[in-house]
């Protein structure tokens, strides 16, 4: 029993970096025995990647872009579906006599506004997360290639979770910055009866009252909400994209299918949100999982490089004598 608890220890993805690279060291020559030469043999993939011609170079303009492009898709879509939802949230959170549930909620707004009532601060919702999308995914891309060249390659691996984290974090940072204008508008518009209806009405009311500080006011209050949340996801599903390659799925990413590479882009974006009260976890977890699979596919659909699962270098192999 100690043993297959021990096991399942060593397997753990967040691991710390010296226990992790040994296991991973010895389940690379697990799954690739060595050959006649004493090197370990390699997966025969290098028929799929020859035929996989990619739209731009990885790390270029055009990638980044593109990613950003991903990211705008990804967030601005998924929050703006949500509107009726994020609506009634913030009104029972800030009168709670009066909105004393969700579908309490619902019913006295659609009572006193309508069905059209729901779609309040569609518009600050769409551009602002939009925004956000853009910096967020867009600036992860190019931080976490920032700081792999800063780190060198097996320093890359070995901390390659605290890479995650540092990515996400820095490309929040200004995700929020860009999303904070919107996101005051919107509460105006949402939970203050009367103010305004629409973004065009709210936008220069808030100006003309506070001036600029209205709309950046709420932006350190999003850094303490946003970051730490964007750095569990961002690095929950990066290494839980990893172990499902590593211990669910039976073939390298290389051979599988672009369909079976989004499913499992999806069920790694639920999983690595996994924790929390049950409705929690329908919206967020559907809501992550729905992010992290658009973002995919718009990967997929301009045909950008997706690198595979970080493996350990063969330098690292050498220093650890796991070959020859």
């Amino acid at each position: 029993m100690f043993s297959s608890v021990a096991h399942l220890a060593r397997a753990n993805p967040f691991n710390t970096p010296h226990l992790q690279l040994v296991h991973d060291g010895l389940g690379d020559l697990r799954s690739n025995p060595p050959g006649p030469t004493g090197q370990p043999r390699r997966p025969r993939n290098l028929a799929a990647a020859a035929v996989e011609e990619y739209s731009c170079e990885f790390g270029s303009a055009k990638y980044y872009a593109l990613c950003g492009f991903g990211g705008v898709l990804s967030c601005g879509l998924t929050h703006t579906a949500v509107v009726p939802l994020d609506l009634v949230k913030c009104r029972m959170q800030v009168d709670p006599q009066k909105y004393k549930g969700i579908f309490n909620g619902f019913s006295v707004t659609l009572k006193e506004d309508g069905v059209r009532g729901l779609a309040k601060g569609w518009a600050p919702t769409f551009i602002g997360y939009s925004m956000q999308g853009l910096c967020k995914f867009g600036f992860y891309e190019v931080f976490k290639v920032l700081y792999s060249n800063m780190l060198g390659e097996e320093n890359t691996y070995l901390w390659r979770t605290s890479l995650y984290l540092a990515a996400s974090a820095s490309a929040e940072f200004f995700a929020d910055i860009a999303l904070a204008p919107m996101e005051a508008a919107k509460v105006r518009i949402q939970t203050q009866p009367g103010y305004a209806n629409t973004l065009r009405d709210a936008a220069p009311k808030m100006y003309k009252e506070e001036g600029l500080k209205a709309f950046y006011k709420g932006v350190a209050p999003l850094w303490m909400r946003q970051i730490p949340y964007t750095m569990m996801k961002f690095a929950c599903f990066e290494r839980t994209v990893e172990a499902l390659y590593k211990f669910v799925v039976p073939k390298p990413r290389s051979e599988c299918s672009k369909p079976e590479q989004l499913v499992v882009t999806f069920v790694a974006g639920y999983i690595g949100v996994w924790k929390g009260l049950f409705a929690r976890i329908i919206m967020i977890g559907t809501l992550t999982a729905l992010q992290w699979f658009i973002y995919d596919s718009v990967k997929v659909y301009f045909r950008l490089p997706r690198p595979p699962p970080p493996e350990m270098p063969e330098s690292l192999k050498k220093k650890l004598g796991l070959t020859q």
